[in-house]
């Protein structure tokens, strides 16, 4: 019978391969240029966290139509928005155009207030988003689409620019939530029963 030949045992393990620390470039130029972050918790919440307190400011002086407070009915502002805007383009809306132009104040003041609160988030983005998307069909069907995307206009932007990017914004907050650092945050977290069942599934796992 052949003798069976086994391999010489090693008396010192070789040493192991230390992982190579990951540096600023390699996040910045390497294959995480290329992910997408799926968690908006941490330093991932920072940047939805700015964009929302900040949305949220400059939208709440868009409801305070010639006043510190909204729906100032007497002044100029809120007379020229209910005559020009309301009556002009939205008189199908039923009820009369007051109404209609209240309302949007308030919608825009209070949303802008519970934006930067991250207090009832997607309800505010919801509403900011139906203001905002009536503030686009005003604006095309007042100026149209003004050569979009190549043309050129006096004031450097198209009329309807401004209310489709905050549109975005509200649709993008609708559907994730106030993205950290607010009051829903906080109220999620006492009352969501997410925790628990972790703990239960822990616990099954370890019996």
């Amino acid at each position: 019978m052949s003798a069976v030949r086994t391999a010489p045992s090693h008396r010192f393990a070789l040493p192991l391969l230390a992982k190579k620390p990951e540096t600023t470039l390699d996040r910045i130029f390497g294959p995480k240029l290329f992910k997408t972050v799926t968690k908006t918790s941490g330093i991932h919440s920072v940047p939805l966290v700015i964009l929302r307190v900040t949305t949220g400011l400059l939208m709440i002086h868009h409801g305070t139509e010639g006043g510190v407070l909204p729906a100032n009915l007497n002044s100029d502002e809120f007379k020229g928005f209910t005559s020009y805007i309301v009556d002009g383009y939205f008189s199908f809306l039923p009820g009369p155009s007051l109404l209609w132009s209240a309302l949007h104040d308030y919608v825009e003041f209070l949303g802008g207030i519970f934006l930067v609160l991250g207090f009832l988030t997607r309800p505010a983005s919801l509403s900011l988003l139906m203001t905002m998307s009536a503030a686009v069909y005003f604006h095309i069907n007042s100026t149209g689409l003004q050569g979009f995307p190549f043309g050129h206009v006096p004031n450097y932007s198209y009329d309807f620019e401004e209310p489709l990017i905050y549109a975005c914004v509200f649709l993008m907050y609708w559907f994730n939530g106030c993205g950290g650092l607010g009051v829903d945050e906080i109220i999620y977290k006492n009352i969501s029963k997410e925790g628990e069942e972790e703990e239960v599934e822990t616990e099954i796992g370890t019996e």
